[in-house]
């Protein structure tokens, strides 16, 4: 049985975060978690590009220009769309999930997807670092092991074979 894992070693790796703006309340711990997480597992600061685009809606442009530029290795896509009274929650919700998904299977580049969908606020504090966790560090987590995972897998078998014994 051949079976890949990714690891979660950023060492060396060059991240992209594309994070709203709107809801920053709620965003910037998002950011703050998921830079945490990746210094924590290797990443240099130096190495890791932030983009703050208006809102989750306009995520997927930014994150696709910085996965065509080829200057990242993977993308952290951070947001907060909150539920309100009309359906405009569902478009943008929807559209930052397909457009990031898009993003990352037309380019190969992994885009770990922090973008929270909640009905309240107090849900949004309590997954940005409140006692849901933080899915920004999640997020950036789950990047650094699919660029592991991808790598692994890309590689010549004869390579990964000699790698193994």
């Amino acid at each position: 049985m051949d079976v890949h894992k990714g690891r979660l070693d950023a060492t060396g790796m060059r991240i992209g975060i594309v994070v709203a703006r709107f809801n920053e309340l709620v965003s910037q711990p998002l950011l703050d978690g998921a830079v945490d997480a990746l210094v924590r597992h290797g990443a240099d600061e130096e190495h890791i590009t932030v983009a703050w685009v208006p809102g989750s809606f306009e995520i997927p442009i930014a994150a696709r220009t910085m996965a065509e530029q080829g200057d990242v290795d993977a993308l952290v896509c951070l947001g907060v769309v909150i539920r309100g009274e009309t359906a405009h929650f569902d478009y943008v919700a929807g559209e930052a999930a397909r457009g990031v998904a898009a993003v990352h299977a037309t380019t190969g580049v992994p885009a770990g997807f922090g973008v929270l969908t909640v009905d309240t606020l107090e849900h949004a504090l309590d997954r940005a670092g409140g006692k849901h966790g933080n899915k920004g560090s999640d997020a950036a987590l789950a990047a650094v092991e699919m660029v592991k995972l991808l790598r692994e897998l890309r590689r010549p078998r004869a390579a990964a074979r000699q790698a193994v014994s």
